[in-house]
């Protein structure tokens, strides 16, 4: 039997883990691996990144899942069906495929996040369309569409770690980032500050000429403006005029609004840009593959110059 895609995986996913309990991601894959009988060379097969082919597929259906809201990640690294999940599995489904999946509102809005991603999915049903693309155009576009994964990816774990591992990530972010010398330095000024809306302070720079008051909240729903002027209030208690303000969640529109008028300056980094500095500046995610593209050097074919 051939590697099933990842669309072929959702509902014996759904099906498997419909106990209730929570199962780790490792046990998943090995018990789908069984239910599809793949032999020990399928399980084994590589992507030319090193990671196991039907091990990402799995993952894959595993995200699809989490943005329908069919299933959660109660821990890293492992899995659990929702009630959603089991009221969908009620009436005894007999396919899922992505198409099932628009009729949850969530799934829908982060479907909307990727519309280039659907417009190239046309274009491969499309001939004509398709071969007005590049090969460069192509890599490009895969490699932001991956990027857009890794990114929700991100955001699923860090919903779910505990408010003290936030808060050390916070920090390893910075300092990588180039603030606060050292993470040993800086880590040990968050969370002592002890003061309503200030977890912490890092220093701006390496000889700790200004420093800078930090707020981490690792939320679900939007920040308002109410939780910016607390931390603005708590900057001017301090005497301090920098701060910035991380958040897993969003910030409002009236939030921004305040955080641009005051005469204090605040930075809002909410999960989106989160998830993409962690990636800029590789936290939490490791290289899997490098890929050098090349050209012909058409100056190397001249002659007589």
């Amino acid at each position: 039997m051939a590697i099933p895609t990842y669309e072929d995986l959702l509902l014996p996913f759904l099906v498997l883990i419909e106990d209730g309990n929570i199962h780790p991601m490792r046990e998943v894959i090995d018990k789908l691996a069984d239910r599809f009988r793949l032999t020990p060379k399928e399980r084994e097969e590589m992507l030319p990144s090193g990671a196991r082919k039907f091990d990402i597929r799995v993952w894959f259906a595993r995200l699809y899942l989490a943005r329908a809201g069919l299933i959660e990640s109660p821990e890293r690294g492992r899995v659990r069906i929702t009630s959603r999940g089991q009221s969908f599995l009620a009436n005894r489904p007999k396919i899922l495929r992505i198409k099932d999946l628009e009729q949850f509102e969530e799934f829908r809005t982060w479907r909307a996040t990727m519309e280039q991603s659907r417009a190239r999915k046309k274009r491969s049903r499309n001939p004509e369309v398709f071969t007005g693309q590049t090969p460069e155009e192509m890599l490009d576009a895969a490699y932001h569409e991956h990027r857009r994964a890794l990114v929700s990816e991100l955001l699923e774990i860090l919903h779910n770690v505990s408010p003290s591992f936030f808060e050390k990530l916070v920090v390893q972010l910075l300092v990588r980032m180039g603030y606060g010398g050292s993470f040993e330095d800086a880590a040990q000024a968050v969370g002592r500050s002890g003061d309503a809306g200030v977890d912490g302070i890092i220093k701006e720079d390496r000889l700790g000429l200004d420093v800078v008051y930090i707020q981490a909240k690792r939320w679900n729903q939007p920040i308002g403006r109410p939780e910016l002027q607390k931390f603005a209030g708590a900057l001017q208690g301090h005497r301090a005029r920098k701060g910035v303000f991380i958040t897993t969640s969003t910030f409002t529109r009236e939030a921004r609004e305040y955080a641009q008028k005051i005469d204090l300056c605040i930075v809002l980094v909410d999960g989106q840009q989160l998830a993409e500095y962690m990636i800029d500046h590789n936290l939490g995610v490791t290289t899997a593959a490098t890929y050098a593209l090349k050209r012909t050097d058409r100056d190397f074919f001249e002659e007589g110059g």
